[in-house]
């Protein structure tokens, strides 16, 4: 049996989503999940698509197309390092990936707040969004690093 949400399919037998509570912060959900790897795998994976979704609806210009270059590349390297996190040999590997993760996640919301201050106000409100996602990762990325201590 596999479970969706927002149409994404996750692997069976793992675990169940539910979707029980929302972030005070934010507008987008935190999940309950039984097995927390997969979770954050999860929630930066549909962070990374989210702000592709987002840098799709703004304008081509010469200064979006330098700071969406730059967003995309943060914002899916966030997820991409916090998979390898799982996969470290070491205690000193992963915490030296989570804290790229966690740089990554503070260059994607300095580089939403470009995109935010730089274009039209109709942006604003999704923009804002994605940003306090992104320092939400990174807080967490921060605990899950003075944990790991």
């Amino acid at each position: 049996m596999s479970n969706q949400h927002n149409n994404e399919k996750v692997p069976n037998n793992k675990f169940q989503i539910t979707n029980n509570f929302q972030c005070s912060k934010s507008k987008w959900p935190k999940y309950k999940v039984s097995d927390k790897k997969y979770d954050l795998e999860q929630r930066t994976y549909r962070f990374a698509k989210n702000v592709a979704l987002f840098c799709k609806k703004l304008p081509r210009n010469s200064i979006n197309f330098k700071y969406i270059d730059q967003v995309i590349k943060a914002s899916g390297s966030v997820g991409a390092n916090y998979i390898e996190a799982n996969e470290a040999l070491s205690k000193k590997d992963f915490v030296m990936r989570i804290k790229i993760c966690r740089k990554e996640a503070k260059e994607t919301a300095y580089w939403l707040r470009l995109i935010i201050d730089t274009n039209s106000d109709e942006f604003r409100k999704e923009g804002m969004g994605i940003k306090n996602e992104a320092e939400e990762l990174k807080k967490i990325f921060s605990s899950i690093i003075e944990t790991s201590k």
